[in-house]
């Protein structure tokens, strides 16, 4: 691929697929992970909520396992309270691997769309602030952005049970979701031959086997994958203490605080 570094088109709107098909296996709970609850509501409600907060998104597309009405009724009460003017929201049934069910998120969005997002439904607590820094490095010409924290402890690459090198963990970083990259870039990536490769684990890699360059923004600590009971527990502790630090007066749940941003129209060009 060219790098060329166009920005997407002012007017051409943001897509969010927001990955949610996985079976939630290591969680131990027997139901796919995006409907475990974590604070009395599944992490993909806590999901499609940041993604409206942040202002970003006019079209979301949920990716779900085959036939779960619970999370499908998830998605659609998520549309209902989005109303005429927050971003319109389905869902599309996902694939055997994750990158199938991007395939489909794509397959979702329409062609008019310029810049997307793809997001994993497990980080369910990530901050709207980290959707709109990696949209906004899009919209200013990266062709690929993802978000990112620096790695604490010492890494050790390992054969077998021998340590073979230890590598310098200044130039390491732990890579979070959402990652964003103009839509051209992305479905091209997805049509090519690195697609279907099982070494391929995130959009990025795959952006980086086409030649596509991937640009760095901060991420957040709270953007953490919930993946196992330990994360889980960890989940449920940030939002007691949210709730905790609610004032006295509002006794029902606060939604998450929506900075200020970009409201599209009710119309998403096909």
């Amino acid at each position: 691929m060219s790098e060329n570094n166009v920005p997407p088109a002012a007017d051409a709107p943001t897509g969010v697929i927001v990955v949610a098909a996985g079976s939630g296996q290591r969680l131990g709970q027997g139901i796919p992970k995006a409907r475990v609850l974590c604070g009395g509501r599944t992490l993909l409600q806590h999901s499609l909520e940041a993604v409206v907060a942040s202002g970003v998104a006019a079209v979301v597309v949920a990716v779900l396992p085959a036939g779960d009405t619970v999370l499908s009724d998830v998605v659609a009460r998520a549309q209902q309270a989005s109303g005429d003017f927050g971003p319109r929201i389905s869902a599309v049934t996902g694939g055997a691997t994750r990158s199938a069910s991007v395939r489909a998120g794509l397959e979702a969005l329409p062609p008019s769309v310029g810049v997307v997002l793809v997001h994993d439904a497990a980080r369910a607590l990530t901050p709207p602030a980290v959707f709109q820094r990696v949209a906004a490095a899009v919209r200013a010409g990266a062709p690929a952005v993802i978000p990112v924290l620096p790695v604490v402890d010492t890494v050790k690459t390992v054969e077998g049970d021998v340590v073979t090198a230890t590598p310098d963990r200044a130039t390491l970083r732990a890579v979070q979701t959402p990652q964003g990259f103009a839509a051209d870039r992305l479905r091209a990536g997805h049509a090519g031959p690195s697609a279907g490769d099982p070494g391929v684990t995130d959009d990025a890699m795959l952006m980086e086997a086409g030649g596509t360059t991937v640009r760095v923004v901060d991420g957040d600590a709270l953007a953490f994958k919930v993946t196992t009971p330990l994360d889980l527990v960890v989940a449920e502790a940030v939002l007691a203490q949210h709730t905790a630090a609610l004032p006295v007066a509002d006794p029902g749940r606060t939604p998450r605080p929506a900075p200020p941003t970009q409201h599209r129209s009710a119309h998403v060009p096909e």
